[in-house]
């Protein structure tokens, strides 16, 4: 059977013939025929670029997917399997085939987005010679608009450069780990370094639009009551001083960093379980009268933001992403910076507020009548 490259020769050959043997073929194609060829032929190739690119992204979409997964299944290792060093060199080491799968993944992907840039620009060149063909030796070429690039960078630079950073620290602790390392530091060390890498890929997974925009706004709102919380327990433990704004930004990382540097934990800036534990054990640690204020004083905010329509949750003593909300919206209604967090500034807004509230309102005066009312 003739192959479909076999019948592109021999068309190509025929149509070489045809022109041979008619005298002056050359001649009767113009400047502009060829030139508005070429722009078909590069039109054609930046299409096929655009779906070479948007396979190779699913293929790292899925790919990174199935990297993700490992990570977090192996990064919690001593939850799901036997506390031993094996396992957990082991996990690390099961972790070689996905992560291979998901760089090549990625490879393919900036490949093929090159590609796509490299073929947008000879589409432009070709664009503007057909323009100077149409224009002629001594006409003005109209130059066509430049074309933004459609073909976009994977991923932000910085989120790249985490990647490549996290992927080196969970080499050096599966490397640090030998079978002379005792278990506590081994588990310690491999599952900070994988909560790390994860929540590098996951942002990798995310900017290179592996999530789609409504999984995407779900996971954004779940990340932030996540953070909110956190921030909400570091303050109270000591370590957070910014505002509970469900936003990992510089002053969280600090504040993590700060708890795992006073619990002898490796310094990453990132919740694993040890982490978690120690923020834990510290809140159960402070305890007492400590614990007793902060429940008392959050359940007074639930309590003042009810009276005023603003909170129709419970009044237990506990601050949530919702009532971080409640409080902005107070703060506004008052007109003072709405930080989501009760400082002085809202506190004597509220008193303001509230004392006009309770101020008893001026009696009527009496409208004369010629009868008394009954």
């Amino acid at each position: 059977m003739t192959s479909i490259t076999g019948l592109r020769v021999i068309a190509a050959l025929g149509a070489a013939l045809v022109c041979v043997s008619l005298a002056g073929c050359s001649d009767s194609v113009s400047d502009v025929e060829r030139a508005q060829a070429q722009v078909t032929a590069k039109e054609n190739a930046v299409t096929d670029a655009e779906a070479e690119l948007a396979a190779a992204s699913a293929e790292f979409c899925e790919a990174g997917k199935t990297y993700i997964t490992a990570l977090d299944r192996y990064g919690d290792v001593l939850n799901d399997t036997a506390p031993t060093v094996g396992d957990v060199r082991l996990a690390g080491a099961d972790l070689a085939d996905p992560r291979e799968e998901a760089f090549a993944g990625a490879e393919a992907a900036v490949a093929a987005q090159q590609a796509l840039v490299d073929a947008e620009q000879e589409l432009a060149e070709a664009r503007i010679a057909l323009a100077e063909a149409e224009a002629g030796p001594t006409g003005t070429p109209t130059v066509p608009d430049a074309v933004e690039p459609t073909a976009v960078p994977l991923a932000p630079t910085a989120t790249v450069d985490r990647v490549t950073q996290a992927e080196a620290e969970f080499e050096a602790a599966l490397e640090a780990v030998t079978d002379e390392t005792p278990l506590a530091d081994a588990s310690e060390l491999f599952n900070s370094a994988a909560v790390a890498l994860e929540f590098a890929w996951l942002g990798l997974f995310a900017d290179a639009g592996c999530v789609p925009a409504e999984q995407q706004e779900q996971a954004i709102a779940a990340v932030r009551a996540y953070t909110a919380a956190l921030q909400q327990d570091l303050a109270d433990a000591g370590y957070y001083e910014g505002a509970v704004d469900g936003i990992y930004g510089p002053q969280t990382v600090q504040a993590v960093e700060a708890l795992q540097e006073a619990a002898g934990l490796p310094v990453t800036g990132t919740v694993d379980n040890a982490t978690a534990d120690a923020l834990q054990a510290r809140l159960i640690a402070l305890g007492g009268a400590e614990a007793q204020e902060s429940v008392a004083s959050t359940a007074a905010v639930q309590q003042t933001l009810s009276l005023v329509g603003l909170w129709n949750g419970p009044v237990d003593g506990i601050w949530t992403p919702e009532l971080t909300d409640a409080v902005i919206t107070a703060q506004t209604l008052l007109g003072v910076e709405p930080t989501g967090v009760i400082d002085a500034a809202t506190l004597t807004a509220f008193n303001t507020a509230l004392a006009a509230l309770a101020a008893p309102a001026p009696e009527p005066s009496p409208s004369p009548t010629s009868t008394e009312a009954p």
